[in-house]
């Protein structure tokens, strides 16, 4: 098993699968806050769901748009509200740079305009608080990735 022994600025909660062939195995999610609480308990409640995929994070939208194209997420929960650059400005910048990547929206700011941004982008809206249910709505989302 071959081991990942570069340091990123992204927190690694496990490492990194891979097959006997030296591929990548499972899904890579990246979780992006800036509330340290939010990005424990999103990480922990993934933990739990499901075990075989990596795990990193990024406190604000620019370290996520950083980190992204080194990470090649899968998948992608961002908060809205943030320092530097907003969750919208960083999913953007996402679909460029990783169109593949299935992103949901974890954000407090429920109004209608930004439901109708986010539906407008191709993400998935969930609204916080950060619980199992609203977890677990972004888990089923990014599994019903074809």
């Amino acid at each position: 098993m071959r081991q990942n022994t570069k340091i990123c600025r992204a927190a690694l909660t496990r490492l990194p699968c891979f097959n006997n062939k030296g591929q990548r195995v499972g899904k890579r999610l990246l979780v992006v806050d800036d509330s340290r609480v939010s990005r424990m308990i999103i990480k922990s409640k993934v933990a739990s769901l499901r075990p075989d995929w990596e795990v990193f994070e990024a406190a604000t939208g620019d370290e996520a748009v950083a980190i992204a194209p080194q990470l090649r997420p899968d998948f992608v929960t961002m908060d809205v509200n943030m320092p530097g650059i907003s969750g919208f400005e960083a999913t953007e910048r996402l679909i460029k740079l990783l169109p593949q990547a299935r992103i949901a929206l974890l954000t407090a700011n429920i109004q209608e305009s930004s439901r109708e941004r986010a539906c407008a982008m191709g993400v998935k809206f969930v609204q916080k608080p950060v619980t199992e249910a609203a977890i677990q709505q972004a888990v089923d989302y990014f599994q019903a990735a074809p």
